[in-house]
Protein backbone atom coordinates (compact mmCIF):
# COMPACT_ATOMS: atom_id res chain seq x y z
CA UNK A 1 0.00 0.00 0.00
CA UNK A 2 1.63 2.81 -0.83
CA UNK A 3 1.76 6.49 1.18
CA UNK A 4 0.78 9.80 -0.38
CA UNK A 5 0.96 12.96 0.98
CA UNK A 6 -0.77 15.16 -2.17
CA UNK A 7 -2.51 17.50 -0.11
CA UNK A 8 -5.35 18.28 -3.31
CA UNK A 9 -6.34 15.33 -5.48
CA UNK A 10 -4.88 15.65 -9.14
CA UNK A 11 -6.89 14.26 -10.82
CA UNK A 12 -19.63 0.41 -6.18
CA UNK A 13 -22.73 -0.50 -4.50
CA UNK A 14 -24.13 -1.11 -1.41
CA UNK A 15 -20.44 -3.68 -1.40
CA UNK A 16 -18.52 -0.94 -0.49
CA UNK A 17 -20.64 -0.56 2.65
CA UNK A 18 -20.42 -4.02 3.38
CA UNK A 19 -17.00 -4.20 3.19
CA UNK A 20 -17.15 -2.44 6.46
CA UNK A 21 -18.74 -4.80 7.98
CA UNK A 22 -15.41 -6.68 8.94
CA UNK A 23 -14.29 -4.10 11.44
CA UNK A 24 -17.11 -4.65 13.59
CA UNK A 25 -17.67 -8.96 12.92
CA UNK A 26 -14.44 -9.70 14.56
CA UNK A 27 -15.44 -8.69 18.04
CA UNK A 28 -17.79 -10.12 20.94
CA UNK A 29 -17.41 -6.39 22.80
CA UNK A 30 -20.97 -5.75 23.90
CA UNK A 31 -20.66 -1.83 22.50
CA UNK A 32 -19.51 -3.06 19.47
CA UNK A 33 -22.48 -5.29 18.91
CA UNK A 34 -24.29 -2.35 19.88
CA UNK A 35 -22.47 -0.26 16.87
CA UNK A 36 -22.83 -3.66 14.33
CA UNK A 37 -26.60 -3.41 15.12
CA UNK A 38 -26.56 0.08 14.40
CA UNK A 39 -24.74 0.10 11.28
CA UNK A 40 -26.88 -2.40 9.91
CA UNK A 41 -29.68 -0.07 10.88
CA UNK A 42 -28.62 2.55 8.70
CA UNK A 43 -27.73 0.40 6.04
CA UNK A 44 -31.37 -0.37 5.75
CA UNK A 45 -32.39 3.19 6.13
CA UNK A 46 -29.91 3.79 3.34
CA UNK A 47 -31.16 0.91 0.85
CA UNK A 48 -35.38 2.29 1.82
CA UNK A 49 -33.75 5.87 0.64
CA UNK A 50 -32.36 4.92 -3.10
CA UNK A 51 -35.88 2.72 -3.59
CA UNK A 52 -38.21 5.29 -2.80
CA UNK A 53 -35.86 7.94 -4.56
CA UNK A 54 -35.97 5.44 -7.58
CA UNK A 55 -39.50 4.91 -7.40
CA UNK A 56 -40.57 8.57 -6.84
CA UNK A 57 -38.04 10.86 -8.00
CA UNK A 58 -39.32 13.28 -11.08
CA UNK A 59 -37.56 11.00 -13.61
CA UNK A 60 -35.15 7.94 -13.68
CA UNK A 61 -31.51 8.49 -12.29
CA UNK A 62 -28.56 5.95 -11.92
CA UNK A 63 -28.52 4.25 -9.38
CA UNK A 64 -25.03 2.80 -9.37
CA UNK A 65 -23.76 6.58 -9.48
CA UNK A 66 -25.99 7.81 -7.14
CA UNK A 67 -24.16 5.12 -4.59
CA UNK A 68 -20.87 6.01 -5.65
CA UNK A 69 -21.60 9.90 -4.82
CA UNK A 70 -22.99 8.51 -1.59
CA UNK A 71 -19.84 6.96 -0.62
CA UNK A 72 -17.70 9.90 -1.85
CA UNK A 73 -19.44 11.66 0.30
CA UNK A 74 -19.54 9.88 3.18
CA UNK A 75 -15.03 10.02 2.81
CA UNK A 76 -15.77 13.97 2.49
CA UNK A 77 -17.00 14.25 5.87
CA UNK A 78 -14.30 12.62 7.44
CA UNK A 79 -11.43 15.04 6.15
CA UNK A 80 -10.68 16.63 2.74
CA UNK A 81 -8.23 14.16 1.77
CA UNK A 82 -9.69 10.99 2.01
CA UNK A 83 -11.96 9.59 -1.55
CA UNK A 84 -12.99 6.81 -3.50
CA UNK A 85 -11.40 6.57 -6.30
CA UNK A 86 -13.18 4.51 -9.42
CA UNK A 87 -11.29 2.24 -11.44
CA UNK A 88 -10.15 5.01 -14.46
CA UNK A 89 -9.49 7.43 -11.31
CA UNK A 90 -7.29 4.94 -9.79
CA UNK A 91 -5.27 3.86 -12.96
CA UNK A 92 -4.64 7.39 -13.33
CA UNK A 93 -3.44 8.31 -10.16
CA UNK A 94 -0.80 4.99 -10.12
CA UNK A 95 0.19 6.86 -13.87
CA UNK A 96 0.97 9.98 -12.14
CA UNK A 97 2.98 8.35 -9.54
CA UNK A 98 5.21 7.20 -12.57
CA UNK A 99 5.68 11.03 -13.64
CA UNK A 100 3.61 10.62 -17.26
CA UNK A 101 -0.19 11.10 -16.97
CA UNK A 102 -2.76 12.32 -19.49
CA UNK A 103 -4.60 16.55 -18.23
CA UNK A 104 -4.12 19.64 -18.18
CA UNK A 105 -0.95 19.71 -15.63
CA UNK A 106 -3.31 21.47 -12.76
CA UNK A 107 -3.59 20.58 -9.22
CA UNK A 108 -7.30 21.31 -7.76
CA UNK A 109 -9.32 20.88 -4.40
CA UNK A 110 -12.81 20.84 -3.14
CA UNK A 111 -13.97 24.24 -1.26
CA UNK A 112 -17.28 25.27 -0.27
CA UNK A 113 -18.95 23.22 -3.37
CA UNK A 114 -16.58 24.95 -5.87
CA UNK A 115 -13.34 23.27 -7.12
CA UNK A 116 -10.31 25.21 -6.31
CA UNK A 117 -6.38 25.46 -7.97
CA UNK A 118 -4.14 24.85 -5.62
CA UNK A 119 -1.08 25.53 -8.39
CA UNK A 120 -0.56 24.75 -12.21
CA UNK A 121 2.39 23.10 -13.13
CA UNK A 122 4.96 24.13 -14.71
CA UNK A 123 5.31 23.89 -18.38
CA UNK A 124 1.58 22.72 -18.80
CA UNK A 125 -1.51 24.16 -20.65
CA UNK A 126 -2.50 25.19 -16.95
CA UNK A 127 0.36 27.22 -16.48
CA UNK A 128 0.87 28.67 -20.21
CA UNK A 129 -2.49 29.49 -19.63
CA UNK A 130 -2.00 31.51 -16.63
CA UNK A 131 -4.15 30.00 -13.84
CA UNK A 132 -3.20 30.89 -10.90
CA UNK A 133 -3.35 29.36 -7.44
CA UNK A 134 -6.36 30.23 -5.71
CA UNK A 135 -8.46 31.00 -8.82
CA UNK A 136 -11.71 28.76 -8.65
CA UNK A 137 -13.30 26.51 -11.48
CA UNK A 138 -17.26 27.27 -11.91
CA UNK A 139 -17.71 25.84 -15.49
CA UNK A 140 -16.16 23.29 -17.82
CA UNK A 141 -17.07 23.86 -21.61
CA UNK A 142 -19.81 26.50 -20.05
CA UNK A 143 -21.67 23.82 -18.22
CA UNK A 144 -21.83 24.80 -14.22
CA UNK A 145 -19.27 22.17 -12.12
CA UNK A 146 -20.35 24.14 -8.68
CA UNK A 147 -21.62 21.58 -6.22
CA UNK A 148 -20.05 18.71 -8.67
CA UNK A 149 -18.11 16.07 -6.48
CA UNK A 150 -14.54 16.46 -7.22
CA UNK A 151 -13.78 13.04 -9.17
CA UNK A 152 -16.28 14.09 -10.71
CA UNK A 153 -15.01 17.44 -12.06
CA UNK A 154 -11.63 16.18 -12.58
CA UNK A 155 -12.88 13.14 -15.02
CA UNK A 156 -14.11 16.28 -17.04
CA UNK A 157 -11.13 18.18 -16.85
CA UNK A 158 -9.43 14.77 -18.67
CA UNK A 159 -10.19 14.14 -21.88
CA UNK A 160 -8.00 12.48 -25.18
CA UNK A 161 -4.75 14.48 -25.94
CA UNK A 162 -5.32 17.49 -28.31
CA UNK A 163 -8.93 17.95 -27.61
CA UNK A 164 -9.87 21.21 -26.56
CA UNK A 165 -11.48 22.33 -23.65
CA UNK A 166 -12.70 25.49 -21.88
CA UNK A 167 -12.97 26.69 -18.08
CA UNK A 168 -14.55 29.13 -16.24
CA UNK A 169 -12.66 31.17 -13.88
CA UNK A 170 -13.46 32.86 -11.03
CA UNK A 171 -10.38 35.03 -9.65
CA UNK A 172 -10.64 38.11 -6.74
CA UNK A 173 -11.24 41.45 -7.99
CA UNK A 174 -11.68 39.75 -11.25
CA UNK A 175 -15.04 39.06 -13.50
CA UNK A 176 -15.51 35.55 -14.02
CA UNK A 177 -13.40 34.94 -17.49
CA UNK A 178 -13.16 31.78 -19.87
CA UNK A 179 -10.05 30.04 -20.90
CA UNK A 180 -9.37 27.68 -23.86
CA UNK A 181 -7.06 25.30 -23.13
CA UNK A 182 -6.07 22.01 -24.98
CA UNK A 183 -5.50 18.57 -23.32
CA UNK A 184 -1.53 17.18 -23.53
CA UNK A 185 0.11 14.18 -22.20
CA UNK A 186 1.69 15.67 -18.97
CA UNK A 187 5.29 14.93 -18.47
CA UNK A 188 6.38 17.72 -16.12
CA UNK A 189 9.69 18.67 -15.24
CA UNK A 190 9.84 17.32 -11.78
CA UNK A 191 13.23 18.85 -10.89
CA UNK A 192 15.04 22.30 -12.28
CA UNK A 193 18.62 23.19 -12.32
CA UNK A 194 20.82 26.93 -12.55
CA UNK A 195 23.12 28.70 -10.84
CA UNK A 196 23.28 32.44 -10.26
CA UNK A 197 26.54 32.92 -10.00
CA UNK A 198 28.20 30.80 -7.13
CA UNK A 199 24.61 29.75 -5.81
CA UNK A 200 22.89 26.50 -6.47
CA UNK A 201 19.64 26.92 -7.96
CA UNK A 202 17.02 23.71 -7.78
CA UNK A 203 13.40 24.00 -8.03
CA UNK A 204 11.23 20.64 -7.30
CA UNK A 205 7.88 21.20 -8.60
CA UNK A 206 6.34 17.69 -7.03
CA UNK A 207 7.31 14.05 -5.83
CA UNK A 208 7.26 11.26 -7.90
CA UNK A 209 8.73 8.55 -8.93
CA UNK A 210 10.80 10.18 -11.02
CA UNK A 211 12.08 12.81 -8.66
CA UNK A 212 14.99 11.46 -6.70
CA UNK A 213 16.88 10.70 -9.86
CA UNK A 214 16.54 13.72 -11.42
CA UNK A 215 17.36 15.55 -7.69
CA UNK A 216 20.79 13.95 -8.29
CA UNK A 217 21.62 15.31 -11.52
CA UNK A 218 20.94 18.71 -10.43
CA UNK A 219 22.68 18.43 -7.60
CA UNK A 220 25.98 16.90 -9.50
CA UNK A 221 25.86 20.15 -11.97
CA UNK A 222 25.35 22.09 -9.44
CA UNK A 223 28.58 20.89 -7.50
CA UNK A 224 30.74 21.15 -10.88
CA UNK A 225 31.99 24.70 -10.15
CA UNK A 226 32.63 27.30 -7.20
CA UNK A 227 29.62 27.46 -4.93
CA UNK A 228 28.58 29.57 -2.11
CA UNK A 229 25.33 28.04 -1.08
CA UNK A 230 22.13 26.64 -2.67
CA UNK A 231 18.53 27.43 -3.15
CA UNK A 232 16.06 24.92 -2.84
CA UNK A 233 12.54 26.34 -4.39
CA UNK A 234 9.44 24.10 -2.71
CA UNK A 235 7.17 26.70 -3.46
CA UNK A 236 3.89 25.95 -4.65
CA UNK A 237 4.78 22.21 -4.75
CA UNK A 238 1.63 20.44 -4.22
CA UNK A 239 3.18 17.10 -2.62
CA UNK A 240 3.77 13.70 -3.77
CA UNK A 241 4.98 10.18 -2.50
CA UNK A 242 6.12 10.04 1.41
CA UNK A 243 8.76 7.88 -0.18
CA UNK A 244 10.52 10.95 -2.48
CA UNK A 245 10.35 13.00 0.46
CA UNK A 246 12.25 10.67 2.79
CA UNK A 247 14.75 10.28 -0.16
CA UNK A 248 15.16 13.87 -1.01
CA UNK A 249 15.78 15.12 2.72
CA UNK A 250 18.30 12.21 2.49
CA UNK A 251 20.03 14.04 -0.11
CA UNK A 252 20.82 16.92 2.50
CA UNK A 253 20.77 14.93 5.47
CA UNK A 254 23.55 12.25 7.15
CA UNK A 255 21.67 10.44 8.28
CA UNK A 256 18.40 10.64 11.56
CA UNK A 257 15.02 11.41 11.12
CA UNK A 258 13.31 12.91 8.69
CA UNK A 259 9.52 12.70 9.95
CA UNK A 260 7.37 10.76 11.48
CA UNK A 261 3.90 9.96 11.40
CA UNK A 262 1.26 8.20 14.25
CA UNK A 263 -1.99 6.29 13.69
CA UNK A 264 -4.66 4.72 14.85
CA UNK A 265 -2.56 1.13 14.59
CA UNK A 266 0.79 0.30 15.24
CA UNK A 267 1.49 -0.27 11.74
CA UNK A 268 0.62 3.50 10.85
CA UNK A 269 2.92 4.55 13.39
CA UNK A 270 6.65 4.58 12.16
CA UNK A 271 9.89 7.10 12.00
CA UNK A 272 11.99 7.67 8.91
CA UNK A 273 15.13 7.76 9.22
CA UNK A 274 17.46 9.49 5.98
CA UNK A 275 20.14 7.40 4.09
CA UNK A 276 23.58 8.01 4.55
CA UNK A 277 23.38 9.05 0.77
CA UNK A 278 24.44 13.08 1.48
CA UNK A 279 24.99 14.37 -1.88
CA UNK A 280 25.54 17.65 -1.05
CA UNK A 281 28.31 19.29 1.20
CA UNK A 282 27.66 19.49 4.81
CA UNK A 283 29.00 23.08 5.35
CA UNK A 284 27.50 24.70 2.48
CA UNK A 285 24.30 26.76 3.51
CA UNK A 286 20.82 26.28 2.45
CA UNK A 287 17.86 28.32 1.87
CA UNK A 288 14.34 26.56 1.47
CA UNK A 289 11.42 28.94 -0.24
CA UNK A 290 7.58 27.80 0.78
CA UNK A 291 5.00 29.71 0.50
CA UNK A 292 1.23 28.82 0.88
CA UNK A 293 1.12 26.64 -2.37
CA UNK A 294 4.23 24.17 -0.46
CA UNK A 295 2.45 21.02 0.97
CA UNK A 296 2.70 17.85 2.41
CA UNK A 297 5.93 15.68 0.72
CA UNK A 298 7.20 19.82 0.12
CA UNK A 299 6.35 20.87 4.07
CA UNK A 300 8.23 17.40 5.01
CA UNK A 301 11.45 18.34 2.93
CA UNK A 302 10.96 22.05 4.41
CA UNK A 303 10.74 20.75 8.38
CA UNK A 304 13.10 17.82 8.36
CA UNK A 305 15.93 20.57 7.10
CA UNK A 306 14.49 23.39 9.51
CA UNK A 307 14.57 21.04 12.52
CA UNK A 308 17.36 19.41 11.54
CA UNK A 309 19.79 23.20 11.64
CA UNK A 310 20.62 22.00 7.94
CA UNK A 311 18.72 24.86 6.32
CA UNK A 312 16.39 28.30 6.75
CA UNK A 313 13.03 28.79 5.65
CA UNK A 314 12.07 31.92 3.70
CA UNK A 315 8.89 32.85 2.03
CA UNK A 316 5.76 32.87 3.70
CA UNK A 317 3.80 30.39 5.98
CA UNK A 318 3.46 26.74 3.92
CA UNK A 319 0.27 25.11 3.46
CA UNK A 320 -0.20 23.25 6.52
CA UNK A 321 -1.52 19.56 5.55
CA UNK A 322 -0.12 17.11 8.18
CA UNK A 323 -1.28 13.77 7.18
CA UNK A 324 -0.69 11.00 4.82
CA UNK A 325 -3.38 8.97 2.73
CA UNK A 326 -2.85 5.12 2.53
CA UNK A 327 -4.20 4.18 -1.37
CA UNK A 328 -6.74 0.53 -0.19
CA UNK A 329 -7.51 -1.22 -3.60
CA UNK A 330 -10.52 -2.73 -3.48
CA UNK A 331 -10.08 -5.76 -5.75
CA UNK A 332 -10.51 -6.03 -9.68
CA UNK A 333 -12.38 -3.26 -11.35
CA UNK A 334 -13.57 -2.08 -8.24
CA UNK A 335 -11.02 1.02 -7.80
CA UNK A 336 -9.67 1.87 -4.53
CA UNK A 337 -10.13 4.49 -1.48
CA UNK A 338 -7.89 7.12 -0.37
CA UNK A 339 -7.91 7.14 2.92
CA UNK A 340 -5.93 9.23 5.66
CA UNK A 341 -4.39 6.91 7.86
CA UNK A 342 -1.98 8.93 9.80
CA UNK A 343 -0.57 12.36 11.08
CA UNK A 344 3.26 13.19 10.29
CA UNK A 345 5.41 15.30 12.81
CA UNK A 346 8.89 17.02 11.96
CA UNK A 347 11.91 15.70 13.98
CA UNK A 348 10.98 18.04 16.60
CA UNK A 349 8.14 16.05 17.14
CA UNK A 350 5.85 19.14 15.73
CA UNK A 351 2.53 18.80 14.10
CA UNK A 352 1.76 21.19 11.65
CA UNK A 353 -1.37 19.96 10.72
CA UNK A 354 -3.71 23.28 9.59
CA UNK A 355 -0.79 25.83 11.08
CA UNK A 356 1.83 25.42 8.24
CA UNK A 357 5.43 25.52 8.88
CA UNK A 358 6.67 29.72 9.36
CA UNK A 359 9.87 30.71 7.84
CA UNK A 360 12.71 32.02 9.11
CA UNK A 361 12.53 34.52 7.14
CA UNK A 362 9.18 36.11 6.12
CA UNK A 363 9.83 37.66 2.79
CA UNK A 364 6.28 38.81 0.57
CA UNK A 365 6.83 37.97 -3.26
CA UNK A 366 4.87 41.25 -4.20
CA UNK A 367 4.80 44.69 -2.88
CA UNK A 368 1.06 45.70 -1.38
CA UNK A 369 -0.42 49.09 -1.36
CA UNK A 370 -2.45 49.76 2.03
CA UNK A 371 -5.62 48.90 -0.16
CA UNK A 372 -4.51 45.56 -1.31
CA UNK A 373 -3.76 44.60 2.74
CA UNK A 374 -7.24 43.88 3.50
CA UNK A 375 -7.63 41.52 0.38
CA UNK A 376 -4.58 39.90 1.46
CA UNK A 377 -6.07 39.27 4.93
CA UNK A 378 -9.10 37.56 3.27
CA UNK A 379 -7.27 35.79 0.43
CA UNK A 380 -4.23 34.01 3.07
CA UNK A 381 -7.55 33.24 5.77
CA UNK A 382 -9.04 30.94 3.02
CA UNK A 383 -6.19 29.34 1.06
CA UNK A 384 -4.80 26.79 3.55
CA UNK A 385 -5.08 23.42 5.33
CA UNK A 386 -7.17 24.80 8.31
CA UNK A 387 -9.41 26.34 5.92
CA UNK A 388 -10.52 23.07 3.83
CA UNK A 389 -13.95 21.49 4.65
CA UNK A 390 -13.76 18.61 7.64
CA UNK A 391 -9.89 19.42 7.86
CA UNK A 392 -8.21 17.44 10.82
CA UNK A 393 -7.54 19.34 14.07
CA UNK A 394 -4.19 19.95 15.33
CA UNK A 395 -3.83 17.23 17.79
CA UNK A 396 -1.38 19.63 20.04
CA UNK A 397 -3.40 22.70 19.50
CA UNK A 398 -0.84 24.58 17.06
CA UNK A 399 -2.78 27.35 15.50
CA UNK A 400 -1.94 29.05 11.89
CA UNK A 401 -0.60 32.74 12.43
CA UNK A 402 -3.67 35.08 11.64
CA UNK A 403 -3.39 36.67 8.12
CA UNK A 404 -0.58 39.40 7.91
CA UNK A 405 1.81 41.27 5.86
CA UNK A 406 5.28 40.57 5.85
CA UNK A 407 7.67 42.41 7.01
CA UNK A 408 10.07 42.29 4.11
CA UNK A 409 8.25 43.21 0.55
CA UNK A 410 9.86 44.41 -2.78
CA UNK A 411 10.89 48.01 -3.27
CA UNK A 412 8.67 50.31 -5.13
CA UNK A 413 11.34 50.80 -7.66
CA UNK A 414 12.30 46.74 -7.50
CA UNK A 415 12.64 45.97 -11.28
CA UNK A 416 13.84 42.18 -10.89
CA UNK A 417 11.18 39.22 -11.80
CA UNK A 418 11.32 36.98 -8.36
CA UNK A 419 12.23 38.83 -4.86
CA UNK A 420 12.21 35.63 -2.78
CA UNK A 421 14.49 34.43 -4.96
CA UNK A 422 16.81 37.41 -4.99
CA UNK A 423 16.84 37.72 -1.23
CA UNK A 424 17.64 34.17 -0.78
CA UNK A 425 20.84 34.49 -2.78
CA UNK A 426 21.53 37.76 -1.24
CA UNK A 427 20.76 35.96 2.47
CA UNK A 428 23.77 33.30 1.28
CA UNK A 429 26.41 35.66 -0.33
CA UNK A 430 25.93 37.83 3.04
CA UNK A 431 26.82 34.92 5.34
CA UNK A 432 23.32 34.93 7.15
CA UNK A 433 22.01 31.60 6.11
CA UNK A 434 22.38 30.15 9.03
CA UNK A 435 20.24 27.29 10.75
CA UNK A 436 18.76 28.54 14.08
CA UNK A 437 18.33 32.28 12.38
CA UNK A 438 15.06 33.96 12.44
CA UNK A 439 14.09 37.37 11.20
CA UNK A 440 11.17 39.07 10.17
CA UNK A 441 12.55 41.93 8.57
CA UNK A 442 14.24 42.90 5.79
CA UNK A 443 16.92 40.46 4.84
CA UNK A 444 18.92 42.85 3.25
CA UNK A 445 18.50 46.79 2.74
CA UNK A 446 15.92 47.30 -0.27
CA UNK A 447 18.36 50.03 -1.74
CA UNK A 448 20.48 46.56 -2.42
CA UNK A 449 18.26 44.06 -3.56
CA UNK A 450 19.89 42.41 -6.49
CA UNK A 451 17.63 42.34 -9.79
CA UNK A 452 18.23 39.65 -11.98
CA UNK A 453 17.51 40.22 -15.60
Amino acid sequence: MRKWLLGPIVGAGLLGATLGFSAFAVTTNPNASEKRAQTFRQLELFAEIVAKAQSNYVTEFDEAEAIEAAINGMLASLDPHSSYLDPDDFKDMQAQTSGEYGGLGIEVTAQDGFVKVVSPMDGTPAQRAGIKSGDFLTAIDGKSIVGLPLNDAVKQMRGEVNSAISVTIVRESVEPFDVSLTREVIRPEVVKQKMIGDVGYIRITTFNEQTVTALDRAIEQSRKGALKGLVLDLRDNPGGLLEASIKVSSRFLDGGEVVSTRGRHDTDSKRYNADRANRFPDGLPIVVLVNNGSASAAEIVAGALKDRQRAVIMGVTSFGKGSVQTVLPLGPDKGAMRLTTSRYYTPSGKSIQGAGIDPDFEVAQVRLSDKDIAEVKTRAARYSEAALPHALENDQGAERKPPHVPADMPPADYKGQDYQLDQAVALILAGKARPGASNVAAVIPAATATARP
